[in-house]
């Protein structure tokens, strides 16, 4: 038993010489604002404090790992008003997984490799199709192969594309417009993807020949780990007429595409964050933790980030549009009466430029979001038209086995954390400890029997992704609801899953 005021400790072995320190968050430690807010009172080196939206039993499961995080990102230069986290928040690398910060480039403020994340602009896109869980049933093995086949998944996973140098440059630039561009979709689709489809102050030319010739064979896949292709059906409508406006109804089937940037995405992460962390003692920065290098908004450092992440967004926005075609194509050979509509595109690991207002102030801030969404509430100049009066459509994965939530952004949302909410369940375990605790097939299996067919390249994958594996989504939404920072509008559960 630990001694009052200290983090109970538990000890996991990893393989040989990994035994390692499992300490979960001390509630003593926090200040209980409300019954979902908690909060960090500033300490040390810590210029704001810390806040972390969960209920206490989520809390009780995170790993002390993201309480020093949460602190660790309270000490960078610029920070406005808190270090933030989500219900969903997990250990991540610098910043907590479920982490939101937001920094004023006027007062000194930093922009951080590691706030953003090596898988620059992995986020969500859900399509509607205008068909119900009835017209697929008797389809859904032959739509399930068809996706499989259509859809490149996967470690390494390659597609049909072959981009040249030429072509590169232009989907770095013009994300899903450029992708539109050369076929794989309609014009209608942009309006209902974040920033239009392409992401502006993009600079090719500090993205690495590394990282686009590791993109070069890599555009329309998933890739691996939690990344997916999901078709779901609506179990429960909780908002009826922010559905409708959403063109939802109960029984709805749905398509739901999860991935990022890949291989590209990566190497910009991995090499900004060296040159992050050499640089920090020239700006004068004293770092906490070398996982949280970062550089000044306004040095050259800083602006080489900002453009080639910008172009890292535009990668990822790019991708999903392909995929969006393959999806699309999919579906004619089999239900060729579906319509697959953009519902709605938003990213979740990303620093944007974007407007707030902090006690009455309005102020340009560069907000992160590390595996956090945003979540604009009703009336943003932002929302499409569709999308004023409802706010935005906030898009909540699960795991395989486990729900997925359409949410739709509150307008004290912009006032609790720049307009964020949660982006999915969180993980609750480590791969290694998932990939011995399952085995891909049993997990596999046990999902047929529930009617959930699911169809990966990988056992082990499949195993690291086991729906156990991740913190319970309903409880994680619900959470967010009360505390404010979304609001529920449907609730998915899985048909067929492509995993990566």
């Amino acid at each position: 038993m630990a001694a009052a005021g200290l983090p109970s400790v538990s000890l996991t072995y990893d393989g040989p010489g990994t035994i390692r320190r499992n300490c979960y968050v001390d509630l003593n430690r926090l200040e209980r604002v409300a019954d979902n807010e908690w909060r960090i009172n500033p300490f040390g080196a810590m210029r704001v404090p810390g806040i972390v939206y969960a209920d206490a039993e989520l809390i009780d499961g995170m790993d002390d790992k993201v309480y020093e995080q949460i602190v660790n990102v309270a000490t960078l230069p610029g920070i406005i008003k808190a270090s933030y986290a989500m219900p969903d928040a997990h250990w991540g690398y610098g910043f907590p997984i479920g982490g939101v910060a937001a920094f004023d480039a006027e007062q000194g403020g930093v922009v951080s490799a590691g706030g953003v994340g090596f898988d620059i602009s992995c986020g969500v896109r859900t399509l509607t199709t205008g068909l119900t869980r009835n017209d697929i049933e008797a389809h859904k093995d032959r739509l399930a192969d068809t996706l499989f086949t259509a859809i490149p998944a996967g470690l390494g996973s390659t597609g049909t594309i072959r981009l040249s140098e030429r072509e590169m440059q232009a989907m770095l630039s013009g994300g899903a417009r450029w992708a539109v561009s050369q076929g794989y979709g309609y014009q209608d689709d942009l309006q209902y993807i974040e920033e239009n489809g392409c992401m502006s102050g993009a600079l090719t030319e500090q993205v690495s020949q590394q990282a686009k010739r590791r993109q070069r064979d890599e555009m329309g896949t998933l890739g691996s780990g939690n990344h997916y292709l999901e078709v779901q059906h609506v179990i429960k409508v909780y908002d009826r007429n922010t559905a409708l406006a959403f063109g939802l109804h109960e029984n709805d089937i749905v398509v739901s595409i999860h991935c990022g940037s890949r291989g590209l995405g990566h190497q910009i992460g991995t090499e900004f964050m060296k040159s992050m962390a050499i640089a920090a003692h020239q700006y004068g920065i004293e770092l906490p933790d070398r996982e949280l290098a970062c550089a000044p908004i306004n040095s050259p450092l800083g602006a080489s980030y900002l453009g080639a992440m910008r172009a890292g967004i535009n990668c990822a926005l790019a991708n999903r549009q392909i995929l969006t075609h393959l999806a699309r194509r999919a579906f004619e050979r089999v239900l060729p009466r579906a319509e697959l509509d953009v519902l709605y595109d938003v990213s979740h690991n990303t620093c944007k430029e974007e407007d707030h207002l902090v006690d009455g102030k309005a102020m340009r801030l560069f907000v992160h979001r590390k595996g956090a969404t945003r979540a604009l509430g009703p009336g943003h100049a932002d929302l499409p038209a569709a999308f004023r009066e409802t706010g935005q459509p906030v898009l909540i994965g699960g795991s395989m086995g486990t729900a997925s939530y359409i949410l739709a952004g509150l307008p004290q949302s912009e006032q609790r954390c720049f307009a964020s909410a949660c982006h999915g369940a969180g993980r609750a375990m480590s791969r290694r400890k998932a990939s011995r605790q399952w085995h891909g097939h049993q997990v596999i299996d046990e999902l047929s029997a529930r009617g959930i067919l699911i169809c990966s390249h990988s056992y082990r994958g499949v195993a690291e992704e086991a729906p156990g594996a991740y913190k319970d989504v309903n409880a994680v939404v619900d959470t967010a609801e009360q505390a404010g920072l979304a609001r529920k509008v449907v609730k998915l559960a899985p048909v067929i899953c492509v995993k990566g």
